[in-house]
């Protein structure tokens, strides 16, 4: 749906975006995430046709952003960030605006208009001035706003930014809603939230492409140790001598002491899972696990090593 191919922004001497390429197939939920001043939105204003690279090629749906413009933008429903709503307008006012300037045809108008309100929630305020609103409903407005006319992707520029720990939820839920029937790409700075919305990644920093991965692909490749998180009922602290019987660990330490209970961290080497020798050790060892997981590395982490290592795994 998506393809950008050695694409660079320069203004004077600054290079905003430097000779980045990457695709979205049609379906995904893609994160693109950086720092602050990354290029984050710069390219996406490439994407979208309010900005032309400086040298490279976009392509939406297959047309070139810049050679077949109409046909490309008819392809988006853009969400800039911080996007300027009209507050004298109704909520009903704006969206059926927004349908004007995309040329939805006067038949369909009014049920496209319903139907917008009602998958962004904002049914029981389609009467309400804008500026009377709470920042979480403003947003909901921007998105219907890109929404309106159904276009195939939807390109969002931090669409939580400014909302409070509900609204973020309420946002990010209805994104992954609308992942069903749209391909996305959203922007933000905001690790937790695009591990939560998005089935792909992709890293940019000082405006070059670092990584582009599932999110479980990232996490793992830039874990450095395995690790095994263990709760086991060890009265007599039997536990920490299980590392004389399994060569592969590395390290045990009890990060935990609760009443009949304690919490341990268990390092290894090697690629392969040590829960199951773990667990057939503790059963000769009459150690009872009440339980036992892997450590993951979080995506915060990982982002820091891979912007830390500019993109080398």
């Amino acid at each position: 749906m998506i393809e950008v191919q050695n694409v660079t922004k320069k203004y004077g001497d600054f290079v905003a975006v430097d000779n980045i390429s990457f695709s979205i197939k049609k379906g995904e939920v893609v994160g693109f995430l950086g720092p602050n001043g990354a290029g984050k939105s710069t390219t996406m204003n490439m994407i979208t046709g309010y900005i032309e690279p400086t040298s490279g090629t976009i392509l939406v749906d297959d047309y070139d952003i810049n050679l077949k413009p109409k046909q490309a933008k008819k392809q988006i429903g853009y969400m800039p960030e911080n996007v300027p709503l009209y507050p004298e307008l109704t909520v009903k006012e704006f969206i059926s605006y927004m349908a004007d300037l995309k040329l939805v045809q006067r038949k369909d108008k009014k049920e496209e208009i319903e139907k917008v309100i009602k998958v962004t929630g904002l049914k029981e305020v389609k009467d309400k001035i804008i500026k009377n609103l709470s920042r979480g409903y403003r947003q909901r407005v921007s998105l219907a706003g890109a929404l309106v006319g159904n276009p195939p992707i939807l390109i969002l520029d931090e669409p939580t930014v400014g909302l409070d720990p509900k609204q973020v939820t309420e946002i990010r839920n209805l994104i992954k809603s609308l992942g069903k029937e749209h391909t996305i790409l959203v922007s933000s700075h905001i690790l937790s939230e695009i591990s939560q919305m998005c089935n792909k990644i992709i890293i940019i920093d000082n405006g070059k492409i670092l990584r582009i991965d599932s999110t479980e692909e990232i996490e793992k490749t830039t874990s450095d140790s395995s690790e095994v998180i263990v709760t086991v009922e060890d009265e007599k602290n039997k536990f920490k001598n299980i590392k004389k019987s399994i060569s592969e660990i590395d390290k045990i330490d009890m990060i935990e002491e609760k009443e009949n209970e304690k919490v341990y961290s268990v390092k290894y080497s090697g690629n392969d899972d040590i829960r199951k020798i773990l667990f057939k050790e503790c059963a000769k060892q009459d150690i009872t696990i009440v339980e036992m997981k892997k450590k993951e590395n979080s995506l915060e982490e990982a982002f820091l090593k891979i912007t830390e290592k500019g993109g080398k795994k």
